[in-house]
């Protein structure tokens, strides 16, 4: 164009594309509604994108998940849009916004980013992947951020241990035939209804069938499993998903017949995560779960159910279906392969 008398070139000038990541767990529960709600952290780094020119891309959002959970939707969503170089530029409050975990700080802060060609900016740590000669500081700031919830996840699991020990629920969901009690969340109360199946169990068991017949006759009733029954009541996150939704099973029986917390006795601590950084369960060996006596309203007495244990013992060879052999539990089968038989006779013995 002409200006002034001079022939003069227009520049195209490239506005940068900017993705918003907010991020909100438990562990700031105390926050909430102050500096770490979501809704601050989005006015902030609306505020800050238009200050420097940036192109609003899209705002990535998560609730209730931890900093070093790597399984985060939008998260997850926003890094698949940054492999794809849908934006130039990632937005966060704070470096621990985007992750707690240093491994994935190393990952894409300091590598997939720059391979994409992205950007990443927290506002009030002042961290900016294009300034190489902070590096060392966001290397430290995310060893504290990982040191913190490691910290915070010890401190988690000494209380949840004094609960357990003192006798108090802390469970998600209680199980089938008791439900938390309104009135204290740590405490267990008899839901009537499911405990009368509970009953009907037993006392089934008692009677000497099986565990694959009890499913069965439950079935035939029209009795729903423990987990629809949880998720009619809004009691689980639990959706209708598959054809057998709702129909017992012999391992369903089988763990309702083995559990000593239905004599009022409160077993937690059966199993645990392998780490803070997974959530992988292991099971941890009998001796060392923790075991308090009274703590809840019995749904099965204790002569009951011990009766019902040694009959389980009798029965641990038996198909399910409450046939006991004479010998059931007494015996054992030998090697056939050692015995000098013909092999129709061989396949004959292994399949009676």
């Amino acid at each position: 164009y002409v200006a002034h008398g001079r022939l003069c070139t227009k520049r195209k000038v490239q506005i940068m594309k900017a993705a918003i990541y907010c991020r909100l767990s438990k562990e700031d529960e105390d926050k909430i509604g102050e500096s770490e709600s979501i809704q601050n952290q989005k006015s902030m780094l609306i505020q800050y994108a238009m200050e420097k020119g940036f192109e609003l891309y899209q705002i990535y959002s998560d609730e209730d998940y931890s900093g070093i959970d790597r399984n985060r939707p939008a998260f997850n969503s926003m890094l698949q849009a940054a492999s794809e170089h849908q934006f130039d530029v990632v937005l966060a409050k704070t470096q621990s916004r985007f992750t707690r975990d240093m491994e994935l700080v190393e990952k894409y802060l300091h590598g997939k980013f720059m391979e994409w060609g992205i950007r990443f900016i927290a506002v009030v740590d002042h961290v900016d992947t294009n300034d190489t000669a902070n590096k060392k500081s966001r290397q430290i700031n995310g060893l504290i951020n990982e040191w913190y919830l490691e910290d915070l996840s010890e401190n988690i699991r000494m209380v949840f241990d004094m609960k357990r020990r003192q006798g108090q629920y802390i469970g998600g969901f209680p199980i089938y035939g008791y439900r938390k009690d309104p009135n204290d969340k740590n405490h267990l109360i008899v839901d009537p209804e499911a405990a009368e199946v509970v009953r009907k169990i037993y006392q089934w068991a008692l009677e000497g069938h099986g565990k694959q017949n009890i499913a069965c006759m439950l079935n035939t009733m029209g009795v729903v499993n423990p987990t629809r029954y949880k998720a009619e009541r809004g009691w689980s996150g639990s959706r209708p998903c598959r054809k057998d939704f709702g129909i017992w099973n012999k391992n369903t029986v089988w763990r309702i017949l083995h559990n000593e917390m239905y004599t009022g006795v409160m077993l937690q601590g059966r199993r645990k995560k392998v780490s803070y950084k997974s959530k992988a369960l292991i099971d941890m060996p009998k001796e060392q779960w923790i075991r308090v006596e009274g703590t809840h309203e019995a749904i099965i007495d204790r002569e009951l159910f011990q009766t019902v244990q040694r009959g389980l013992d009798l029965r641990s060879k038996t198909d399910g279906t409450g046939e006991v052999h004479l010998l059931s539990g007494l015996v054992k089968c030998m090697d056939l392969s050692l015995i000098p038989i013909s092999e129709p006779t061989r396949l004959q013995l292994i399949s009676y």
